[in-house]
C-alpha cells in the first residue's frame, strides 16, 4: 500500500508476513494518522517538526489505549490485547476499548479488514475517537511556545483553559505570576457540526473568549451530565455584537454508563469524561476562569508573547492617563469610530463624555487585577478585564470593567466597553 503524501508510512507488508497470513489489513485507518503539524511562528511560517515516539505516560485509560494502538501498528497484538484488558478493568464503560478488543480477538480467528468489524453506524465515530487520541500522543506540544491567547492573567485567574475543537482537546494552563505554564490536557467532545456557533440549535461549539459562570453539581442535574457542569458566558459581548445567539453552552460530564463520547457528538457543549471533569473542577474559579475556544491553536514564542503583552499594556496605560488628564479629545482618540456602548453609538457616547468631563475638576483612576486575552480568529482583537477605581470631585465608584480592543490600521482602539 503506497502511503499518501504527508502521512506516516509503516511496513505493513512485513507485519502481515510476520503474522503468518492470519491478519490482512487490521486497522488500516492507523496508517493514515497525519504527521504533526508544526506550530505557526510569528511570521506565519511553520518550522519542520519531526514526529517522535511519545514519552512514557502514566497508566491512564487513554494512555494505555494509545499504547495498544501503537502495539497494533507494530503488529504486537498480544501486547495490545493485554493493555486493552487493563483499560477495561479500569473503565468497563470505555466503548472504544471494547471495539478494539473485539477486533483483536477476531484477528486470532480470521482476517479482518479494518477497525470495527460490526454493522454499526457508530463505527466511524469510534475510528475518529481513536485517531484524535492517538494523534495527541504522536504530536508532542511545542515546549518553547504557548497559546497566543493568554497574554496576561490576573491573580484571581489561577488557571486558564484553552479548547482546541480541531483536535478535541482541552488544555489547562497555570498562572505563574501572570505567565501561563502548561499543566495537563484532556480529550473532549465538541459540537456535531464542529466549531463557530452562530445561532440557536446549529449544533456548533462557539469560538471565542468566555468565562466560567457557575458550578452545577450532579444533584442539580440529570444523569446525562454525569459528574456536573460548568456553564460558560456564551454569548459574550462580542458575540451579541456580531448577531450570534443561543445559550446553554457548558463544560459537562457524560452519563454514568459511558466513559467518553465521539469527538463530534454534542449539541455545542464541551464534554469530558466524568473523571476528567472531576479533576478539572479543582482548577476552576467561577466568574474568573477564562475558557478560550479555538478551532486550532496558534502557538507563540514566549519572547514575542512578552513583547505583545507589553505593547498592549502600554496602550491601556495611555488610555488611563489620558482619561485622568481631563483632555477629553485625547481620551476619546482611544476609541474606534465603530465603538458602541449599550444603545449609544460612538457619536452619542462621545457627546455624553464631553458633558460629564466638563463638570470635573480632577479625576483619579486606578486599575488593578488586569487580564488580557487575545480573541481567536483572523482579526487582532483582545479582551481586557480589570477592576477600576474611579475618584473625582463629584463621584467615587469601583467597578469591574471589560473592554474589547481591536487593531485598526496598526493602532489599538477600543470597540466595546462595559461593566462585567
Amino acid at each position: 500500500m503506497r502511503a499518501q503524501r504527508g502521512y506516516r508510512s509503516f511496513s505493513w507488508r512485513e507485519a502481515l508476513s510476520a503474522h503468518r497470513g492470519k491478519l490482512t489489513v487490521l486497522f488500516t485507518w492507523l496508517l493514515l494518522v497525519p504527521l504533526a503539524e508544526p506550530p505557526a511562528t510569528a511570521m506565519g511560517s511553520r518550522p519542520r517538526v519531526v514526529a517522535t515516539s511519545p514519552a512514557p505516560q502514566p497508566r491512564t485509560p487513554e494512555s494505555l489505549l494509545v499504547q495498544s494502538l501503537l502495539d497494533i501498528q507494530h503488529n504486537r497484538l498480544d501486547q495490545a490485547l493485554e493493555k486493552i484488558d487493563t483499560v477495561l478493568r479500569i473503565e468497563p464503560n470505555f466503548r472504544l476499548a471494547h471495539l478494539i478488543k473485539g477486533d483483536l480477538l477476531m484477528a486470532r480467528a480470521r482476517p479482518i479488514a479494518t477497525l470495527g468489524n460490526v454493522a454499526d453506524e457508530r463505527v466511524p465515530d469510534f475510528r475518529e475517537e481513536a485517531r484524535v487520541r492517538l494523534k495527541r500522543y504522536l504530536e508532542p506540544l511545542p515546549q518553547d511556545r504557548i497559546p497566543e491567547y493568554l497574554l496576561k492573567l490576573d491573580p484571581a485567574q489561577s488557571h486558564a483553559l484553552v479548547v482546541d475543537t480541531s483536535r478535541s482537546r482541552l488544555f489547562i494552563y497555570r498562572n505563574d505570576q501572570g505567565e501561563p505554564r502548561y499543566v495537563t490536557d484532556f480529550y473532549v467532545t465538541v459540537g456535531k457540526r464542529g466549531a463557530d456557533k452562530y445561532r440557536e440549535g446549529d449544533q456548533r461549539t462557539p469560538v471565542g473568549v468566555y468565562f466560567v459562570t457557575d458550578d452545577l453539581p450532579p444533584a442539580r442535574l440529570t444523569d446525562f451530565y454525569g459528574a456536573g457542569a460548568f456553564p460558560i458566558s456564551y454569548p459574550n459581548e462580542w458575540d451579541r455584537r456580531q448577531g450570534r445567539n443561543g445559550s446553554g453552552i457548558w463544560l459537562h460530564g457524560v452519563p454514568s454508563d459511558t466513559y467518553s463520547r465521539p469527538p463530534r457528538a454534542s449539541n455545542g457543549c464541551v464534554v469530558l469524561s466524568n473523571e476528567d471533569l472531576s479533576t478539572l473542577r479543582q482548577y476552576l474559579n467561577v466568574g474568573h476562569t477564562p475558557v478560550i475556544i479555538t478551532d486550532g491553536i496558534t502557538w507563540m514564542d514566549r519572547n514575542l508573547w512578552r513583547s505583545e503583552r507589553e505593547a498592549i499594556s502600554r496602550e491601556i496605560e495611555r488610555w488611563r492617563r489620558d482619561w485622568e488628564s481631563l483632555d477629553t479629545e485625547r481620551y476619546l482618540a482611544h476609541y474606534s469610530p465603530s465603538f458602541s456602548s449599550g444603545e449609544l453609538d460612538f457619536s452619542a457616547w462621545a457627546a455624553q463624555k464631553r458633558q460629564v468631563n466638563a463638570s470635573k475638576t480632577h479625576v483619579r483612576i486606578t486599575l488593578s487585577n488586569l487580564s488580557i486575552l487575545r480573541y481567536p480568529g483572523r482579526e487582532k482583537l483582545v479582551v481586557v478585564t480589570f477592576e477600576q477605581d474611579y475618584r473625582s470631585n463629584n463621584l467615587e465608584q469601583t467597578m469591574r470593567k471589560r473592554q474589547y480592543w481591536r487593531e485598526e490600521n496598526g493602532v489599538w482602539k477600543i470597540v466595546y466597553e462595559g461593566a462585567v
